[in-house]
């Protein structure tokens, strides 16, 4: 009699699926050895057991899956991990729990040397964006860092590729933005409801055949402050459609974190992360 026959007899209101699922869990017992072969002939039906789930579990683990960790590391010590973001990578899951992420990446990295470790976000970067993002070790860390984002302490400088060229060779832009539910952002006067001020410094550093390599330094951080700014000087981000560019030769968004300077939460020691800038050759 073949094993599946058996298990049809020891289980008559058992579809031959679930039998088949049980083999393939390696619930199937013959004289206590796991069998996973439907065919095999059985002489002595009476060796034949099948053990519950958990036990199978506990006897044939499945292997983790290692997650390719592609974290580029800047810096890192206990209290802080400054990483270069990728283009295309969200900073933290949203609602819809996307389980690859920058966050999900630093747990991955610092639980390498302890399973216990956590790390927390500092603050964000879009998504399309790429570049120097910083994240805490501890709470009091991220405390801290907050704080000095929040008091305009941190010193951020962007780089854009840009469509056209502004009219000036520098200048500072200075909106008030809010966003609608669909996320979208536009411009309005100080008193609206929900008005954030954002106030972008820029500068061209180079500009040819209809593009503009633009530096920006930013004293606030709005969601989409720098597209959205860049787009009202008639310049909008290479590959940023959502702002009205006309082209995406780079399959991405050119918008780059080149550099971050705070001070150390812990030591108080003043420090500089910088980044090469992906989509301009050196």
């Amino acid at each position: 009699m073949k094993l599946l026959d058996v298990l049809a007899e020891q289980f008559p209101n058992s579809k031959r699926n679930t039998l088949r699922k049980m083999l393939t869990d390696g619930r199937v017992l013959i004289d206590g050895e796991v069998c996973h072969q439907a065919s095999r002939e059985i002489e002595d039906p009476s060796l034949v057991s099948v053990t519950d789930k958990k036990s199978a579990e506990d006897r044939n683990p499945k292997p983790k899956k290692k997650r390719r960790n592609r974290l580029r590391v800047l810096f890192e010590d206990e209290y802080i991990l400054v990483i270069d973001k990728l283009a295309g990578l969200l900073s933290v899951s949203t609602n819809k729990m996307e389980p690859d992420t920058v966050h999900s990446r630093a747990l991955d990295h610092v639980r390498e040397k302890d399973p216990k470790a956590w790390t927390y976000i500092v603050h964000r970067l879009d998504r399309e964006t790429s570049g120097v993002m910083i994240l805490a070790r501890h709470k009091r860390h991220k405390d801290d860092l907050q704080n000095q984002f929040a008091n305009r302490e941190v010193h951020r400088t962007y780089t854009a590729l840009t469509e056209g060229r502004p009219e000036d060779d520098q200048g500072t832009i200075n909106q008030f933005l809010t966003e609608d539910k669909f996320l979208n952002i536009k411009e309005v006067k100080s008193g609206f409801k929900g008005a954030k001020e954002a106030i972008t410094h820029w500068e061209v550093i180079d500009s040819e055949d209809g593009v503009s390599i633009i530096e920006m330094m930013i004293e606030t951080g709005r969601r989409h402050q720098i597209r959205f700014g860049l787009a009202s000087l008639g310049c909008p981000v290479v590959g940023d459609e959502k702002h009205g560019a006309k082209t995406n030769p780079l399959k991405r968004i050119c918008l780059h974190a080149s550099a971050l300077e705070l001070t150390h939460p812990e030591t108080g020691e003043i420090l500089r992360f910088e980044s090469p800038t992906p989509f301009i050759s050196p």
